[in-house]
């Protein structure tokens, strides 16, 4: 007889914020049904941005067979109103709903994912107390990418001080205006050169503008695994642009994450025309070193959680089983192995 795995906390699905609400794959469809039969008072224990994408997600993951790989998320974030991780100074509107790693795993069940990796958010800055516990909560599960001030010239011994925390990599943001030009200054090759004596990735969040400004650094450490988020967000109506980010193809230890998809589309989903730019980077890069990823919660300001891994999974018509395979879990695990 099938059945719903809960949380110890909680009797049915409804409070995906406060459990871990687990859907056995081969038991998604009875278990999205029973959710669907829950009364409302328990629903209004889980905001309805999360709700949504469970059940819907647990509906698709019983129509579709699983994979013979495990789905790997390469990109989340988690945060946590509590006042043992207070938001950073320059936080001035905080986010008005949670969005805890216990969230974040029913989502993951419900979907078939596996592992992910957490991102440190920005409203936290340079404090990654709230992730560190985290990953301290659920090794197996996540794996974590840290922030450092890249203006302080501590930010090195910083980031080795963290890796020791289960920290797997660090994230740096440079803007396109002059806010962002300490990515061209001095503080940067000995940040660049600790990740790479540590063995951890260079994650970077940047306009498809600061490629060059990179790519000088990339040049200057050819052994350090470099990730590119979000395809460096490079708008469809500049397509031009993205030769930037192509341009790095030359470097083997380069990876991109096609996420954003959904944001850079100025169209309805399956979001046609940021496809074209996942098309044009599989062309240049192939599958093996491109990753996709949910971006969750940012997402859910766009779309589901379902259909973040959906439009990859499904939609993307230029993909063969092989492509998947690797965007959707080995190329992952190439840059941040999970243990079995």
């Amino acid at each position: 007889m099938s059945r719903l795995v809960v949380g110890p906390s909680l009797q049915t699905c409804g409070g995906i914020s406060r459990s871990r609400a687990a859907v056995k794959r081969p038991m998604a469809a009875e278990a999205a049904m029973r959710c669907l039969e829950t009364p409302p008072q328990i629903w209004r224990s889980a905001p309805h941005i999360y709700r949504r994408g469970f059940l819907l997600g647990a509906l698709a993951s019983a129509a579709i067979a699983a994979p013979n790989y495990r789905i790997i998320d390469s990109h989340v974030h988690v945060w946590k109103k509590d006042p043992r991780y207070p938001w950073a100074k320059e936080t001035t509107r905080p986010p008005a709903e949670d969005a805890t790693a216990e969230m974040l795993l029913a989502l993951m069940k419900a979907n078939g994912v596996e592992r992910t990796v957490i991102i440190q958010v920005i409203h936290y800055r340079w404090d990654n107390s709230y992730l560190a516990d985290v990953l301290k909560q659920y090794p197996k599960e996540f794996h974590g990418v840290a922030r450092v001030n890249p203006e302080d010239p501590a930010a090195p011994d910083h980031l080795s001080k963290l890796t020791e925390q289960r920290f797997r990599g660090v994230r740096l943001s440079p803007a396109g205006n002059a806010a962002g030009d300490w990515i061209n200054g001095p503080l940067m090759p000995p940040l660049w050169k600790r990740c790479q004596e540590l063995k951890v990735p260079m994650t970077l969040l940047m306009p498809v503008t600061r490629v060059p400004d990179a790519q000088k650094l990339i040049e200057k450490f050819p052994d350090l695994t470099v990730v590119i988020d979000h395809m460096t967000d490079c708008p469809v109506d500049k397509p031009e642009e993205l030769e930037k980010l192509i341009a790095l193809k030359r470097y083997p230890k380069v990876f991109v994450k096609i996420s954003h998809t959904w944001s850079l589309s100025k169209q309805q989903y399956p979001w046609r025309d940021s496809q074209e730019h996942v098309k044009r980077l599989h062309a240049a890069f192939g599958p093996r070193r491109l990753m996709w990823g949910t971006d969750w919660p940012v997402s859910v300001t766009h779309t589901t959680y379902d259909k973040t891994l959906a439009v990859v999974r499904d939609e993307m018509k230029f993909l063969n089983d092989d492509d998947k395979s690797w965007m959707l879990s080995k190329t992952i695990e190439q840059v941040w192995p999970f243990p079995a």
